[in-house]
C-alpha cells in the first residue's frame, strides 16, 4: 500500500519568504482574481513532482475544499482528499493537526509536509501510530525545494 502524503499549503508550497514570484501566467492570474498575491508564489512544477513521489496526497491545510478549487488547477494535480479538522489536538503541546493526521491515517504509513513540525509531534506520533511516519518540515521561508522531494522520495521509496 502507497504512503499517504500529507500536504500542508502555506510554507511548503506557498513560500512565506524568498522564492520570488513565478512567471506562470495563470497563477499570477489566480493571484489577482482571488486577491491572493501570495498564489504568484506557486510554482506549477510543484505538482508533478508531488505526484511523481508514490504516495497517495492529501491536502492537509487549512485551504480545505479551496485547495482543490485554487490550488489543484494551478499544480496540475486531480482532486485530492482533504483532511476534515476536529480539532481535537487544540489541547496538547503537539500542532493542532498531529492527531487528526495520525487518526486521518489509520494505521497506513504517511509522510507529513508541514512547516510547523515539532518535537512534540513526532514523540506524539512515534507513540500513537504503528506504522511509519516522516514528519518533513520545510523551511517555511522557501517553499518546497529539491533537497525535500529528494528526502521523501528516499523515505517513500
Amino acid at each position: 500500500m502507497r504512503p499517504l502524503l500529507f500536504l500542508d499549503v502555506d510554507g511548503p508550497l506557498i513560500p512565506l519568504h524568498g522564492r520570488a514570484a513565478m512567471a506562470d501566467p495563470a497563477a499570477a492570474s489566480a493571484a489577482e482574481h482571488y486577491g491572493n498575491p501570495l498564489l504568484a508564489r506557486l510554482d506549477p512544477a510543484d505538482g508533478p513532482r508531488l505526484l511523481s513521489l508514490g504516495c497517495d496526497l492529501v491536502w492537509a491545510t487549512t485551504w480545505a475544499d479551496d485547495a482543490n478549487a485554487v490550488l489543484g488547477p494551478l499544480l496540475h494535480l486531480p482532486p485530492l482528499p482533504t483532511v476534515a479538522w476536529t480539532g481535537a489536538g487544540d489541547a496538547g503541546p503537539e500542532h493542532w493537526k498531529t492527531q487528526d493526521l495520525v487518526a486521518w491515517a489509520a494505521g497506513r504509513p504517511f509522510v507529513w509536509v508541514d512547516d510547523e513540525i515539532g518535537p512534540a509531534d513526532r514523540s506524539w506520533v512515534a507513540r500513537h501510530h504503528s506504522a511509519p511516519a516522516l514528519l518533513h518540515r520545510v523551511m517555511g521561508r522557501t517553499g518546497l525545494t529539491q533537497a525535500d522531494f529528494e528526502a521523501i522520495r528516499d523515505w517513500a521509496g
